[in-house]
């Protein structure tokens, strides 16, 4: 039982009078859960560390990207090699164009592929590149799926569908950024056709979490995906799916190798570069071309590629590649996680819903099958942060909020899992 968070308590109260709300990121802050964020030191493996020396099985693993787990020795060796030549050149190197090919080996949607520093410009570029592609301006989003805080994606849906555009979801975004964003209900195709309806002609793209992520985990039905590949290709619009949660952890092709389903275009984050600020985009070379300096359509960044980045990617995809028996470990994992979750919950009589697909997964507290963002609403965010307290003093160190993703790493083990599975026993009474 975790009773001593003192210097965590402490830096959080210094780090509010230099940083808005003592972080770097809203995700950290804990402010849901009503708690301090726990300061961490280090990360090894399956376990994290706090300041106060508290130990936790990590279930976020960075948000995703530490799917060897943290520290991995082949993606620290990598990096170590690396920074001896310099920590940056603004240049290019050779990595770049080892990472190219190999990524674009990997992912089916990839002939070409443009590294960037974040899951937020790779998802921010591709959309420009499809709309200087198709010379259309509108593009379609899913309510609940998160795709960056660009200004044109933070966008809500009102009442129903909008069809003159959506409406800014943050201070400081314009309604002229918001008003070619249209917003569409996950899992509901029908509301797709209807957006197409509305505005034949001028749909550049849509983009989605092929598994939604970022209300919790909410799996496609079995024709969603299908069905917007096909609506796309009758209409000439550019389909892109946002990887940025599923990439390289679904499948070694990501989500689109596990379904089937070959987009345009194609977006992923961190996990891209080991952990490190790493995004990239990519897709058909057509489109690609557009992208400056071959095309019209402007995209820089100064340190996009940079050699310490790139190590550590390619150390641990190549590592993923050769070893294809973890995706069976994690898959392994995880129907022991969630299903030994899901059983908890029926033996205890709750209403908690479990969504799992391989590895990642999300236990939302309410009965109903959470199929959107609307049904995912409907969980007792209350239940979530007793339930999220509980877990976290007794050493499991899970997302501080209810619409968030869990995440195990090949280094997790049984053992872990069982730990747990009893911790959440406990919490239900069973």
């Amino acid at each position: 039982m975790i009773t001593n968070t003192q210097k965590s308590e402490r830096l959080y109260e210094e780090a509010q009078k230099y940083i808005p709300g003592g972080v770097n990121s809203p995700a950290r802050a804990f402010r849901s859960v009503g708690v301090t964020p726990r300061f961490i030191e280090k990360a090894d493996a399956q376990y994290i560390y706090d300041a106060d020396g508290n130990q936790y099985i990590d279930y976020i693993g960075s948000w995703g990207p530490m799917i060897l787990g943290s520290n991995h020795p082949v993606v620290r060796t990598a990096v170590e090699e690396t920074i001896s030549g310099g920590l940056s050149f603004g240049a290019a190197t050779e990595r770049e164009i080892t990472m190219a090919k190999l990524v674009c080996e990997l992912v089916p949607s990839f002939e070409m592929v443009r590294m960037v520093n974040s899951g937020t410009e790779a998802t921010m570029s591709a959309l420009r590149t499809a709309r200087g592609y198709t010379g259309r301006n509108k593009i379609i989003k899913f309510e609940g799926c998160y795709h960056g805080h660009s200004d044109g994606l933070l966008v809500k849906a009102g009442s129903g569908l909008i069809a003159e555009g959506g409406s800014p979801d943050s201070a400081g975004v314009t309604p002229n950024c918001a008003q070619d964003t249209l917003t569409a209900r996950y899992n509901d195709f029908e509301s797709v056709q209807k957006l197409f309806e509305l505005h034949k002609g001028d749909i550049a793209a849509i983009i989605v979490e092929p598994v939604a992520a970022n209300m919790g985990v909410v799996l496609p039905n079995e024709s969603f995906l299908k069905q917007l590949r096909e609506i796309c290709d009758v209409n000439k619009t550019v389909l892109i799916f946002d990887e940025v949660i599923t990439g390289f952890r679904l499948a070694l092709g990501g989500a689109q190798e596990l379904f089937g389903i070959t987009p345009d275009m194609s977006t992923f984050g961190k996990i891209i570069g080991g952990g490190m600020p790493v995004g990239a985009y990519g897709g058909k070379r057509e489109i690609m071309e557009v992208v400056a300096p071959l095309g019209p359509v402007y995209q820089a960044g100064t340190l996009s590629g940079n050699p310490v980045a790139m190590a550590a990617g390619l150390a641990q995809l190549t590592y993923l590649k050769e070893h294809a028996e973890i995706y069976g470990h994690l898959n392994h994992l995880g129907q022991k996680l969630y299903g030994g979750l899901a059983d908890i919950v029926k033996m205890a009589k709750v209403e908690c819903t479990i969504n799992q697909i391989g590895s990642i997964g999300t236990i939302f507290f309410t009965g109903e099958a959470v199929t959107d963002y609307t049904s995912a609403k409907k969980s007792d965010l209350k239940q979530y942060t007793d339930y999220f307290l509980h877990m976290l003093n007794h050493g499991n160190y899970f997302a501080p909020a209810q619409y968030e993703a869990m995440f195990i790493s090949n280094a997790h083990t049984c053992k872990d899992i069982n730990s747990t599975l009893e911790a959440a026993a406990k919490f239900f009474h069973v």
